[in-house]
């Protein structure tokens, strides 16, 4: 019998698990070292906006890994997982991380460089 207050389970008390993000389209198409300069620019400003830095560095680890790796990550760092797509999470204190779809999977509309 698990915690009535488990983290990672949603109301009905399955477990949330962590999926690919839908398909999404940037507004302005982007190529794909474009791409890595909006993420790196979060990464390096994220951690200024609150919350902590080792859950921000777990996020980004779980971002950049693949689904089984990124599961165990987030459950290991203990972060509260709101949207399956990691979109928005929490710690276990309560503060929110809200991730852009950029860090998590590229746009549909993603530019080939030549």
């Amino acid at each position: 019998m698990g915690c009535a207050g488990s983290s990672q389970t949603k109301g009905d008390g399955t477990l949330k698990k962590v999926r690919k993000p839908k398909p999404w389209k940037h507004p302005q198409p982007l190529t794909k070292s474009q791409l890595l300069q909006l993420r790196e620019e979060f990464w390096d400003t994220a951690p200024h906006y609150g919350g902590r830095k080792e859950i921000w560095d777990a996020l980004r680890a779980a971002s950049e890994a693949d689904i089984s790796l990124a599961q165990a990550i987030v459950d290991s760092a203990g972060v509260i997982v709101q949207n399956a797509d990691l979109t928005i999470c929490y710690d276990e204190r309560g503060a929110k991380y809200e991730l852009p779809k950029y860090v998590l999977s590229e746009p549909t509309n993603l530019i080939q460089e030549s």
